[in-house]
């Protein structure tokens, strides 16, 4: 797959890209305010600030796999916060019903109609803490959302508010009383991440009320719902060479024959790895993309997707990404 061709480098003097120059400038700096401002609460865990921005910008939902007590939570709330958004919260349990999540119709004496009242999914963040503890039905409820950006109540179909992001967070211990994921949900997630136990530096200093909570309390919004819209739509301008999108949809074949894959990852993860490579791209400074903005985004945006004899996900990826040639720069 090596070419001589330059990648790395913009096309210059085209009139999209004279037009789309000021928003990928509005977005690169919003990026790196954004992700300063999640890193001054959330410390120690540079990836899962890193991958939790960049679902906010590629537009894709983000999946937090961790054991407990990690931050989990804190960074959706604290993510939501710069984004100046509140964060629209849903507790996973048993007991919770699909019009838990999506709202319901009441009927309305006064006016003799029926009204919809909208559920925690209207938020412009949704997390939904401990999805895999809530049941497969009430699971479904969030495909629609998370797809097709609306909701359908009783025959009437309502549509989220844009930007709309999910965050959904499990435990991979502790598994009673859970019910798995299937596959659907899991495409649904453009990535999945992890925090991971901070080093002891990092520990000490959240003990002493260094970051986390206390930080959070005086974290001022770093834009708003209309300029977070801005910033998805100039990382959808970012460019990407033929070469680079024609080395992600390699990567993501060769899931569908790796190894002990029984189910590889979907064209729906194509499209995501690349969404996620020009926001990778646009909180690097850069309005284009290269390989490396791919294999950066390639463990996140594929391992949730593999279902394998074993959870060897990201080891199988590591593989797939030394045996693919890389397009030259």
């Amino acid at each position: 797959m090596s070419t001589g061709m330059d990648i790395g480098t913009p096309d210059q003097g085209t009139d999209e890209r004279m037009e789309s120059g000021p928003r990928i400038e509005e977005a690169i700096v919003t990026a790196t305010r954004v992700s300063s401002a999640v890193s001054s609460v959330v410390l120690g865990a540079p990836q899962a600030v890193t991958l939790a921005v960049v679902a906010a910008l590629s537009g894709n939902h983000l999946l937090i796999e961790d054991v407990p007590g990690v931050g989990k939570t804190m960074l959706a709330r604290t993510l939501a916060a710069a984004l100046g958004t509140g964060l629209s919260r849903v507790q996973g349990n048993p007991d919770l019903l699909p019009s838990d999540v999506t709202g319901v119709s009441v009927f309305a004496p006064d006016t003799g109609s029926w009204e919809f009242r909208p559920g925690p999914v209207f938020g412009h963040v949704v997390l939904v803490d401990e999805l895999n503890r809530t049941p497969p039905r009430t699971q479904s409820a969030l495909l629609e959302a998370m797809e097709e950006q609306q909701v359908t109540v009783d025959g009437e179909s309502w549509p989220l508010p844009r930007p709309h992001l999910v965050i959904g967070t499990q435990n991979p211990v502790g598994q009673l009383g859970t019910y798995p994921l299937v596959e659907s949900q899991l495409d649904r997630f453009g990535l999945s991440t992890s925090v991971g136990y901070p080093d002891a530096e990092v520990e000490a200093r959240l003990v002493l009320n260094d970051g986390g909570r206390t930080a959070l309390d005086t974290l001022a919004p770093v834009t708003d719902p209309a300029g977070w819209q801005r910033c998805i739509s100039a990382c959808a301008a970012v460019r990407v060479h033929p070469l680079v999108a024609e080395y992600a949809v390699t990567l993501v074949r060769a899931t569908r024959t790796a190894g002990t894959v029984r189910l590889g990852a979907s064209p729906r993860a194509a499209i995501s790895m690349i969404e996620c490579a020009r926001a990778y791209a646009v909180l690097s400074g850069r309005s284009y993309t290269t390989p490396k903005d791919v294999q950066s985004v390639a463990s996140a945006c594929l391992s949730h997707r593999l279902v394998a004899d074993a959870d060897e996900g990201p080891v199988l990826i590591g593989a797939i990404l030394a045996d693919t040639p890389v397009p030259r720069t």
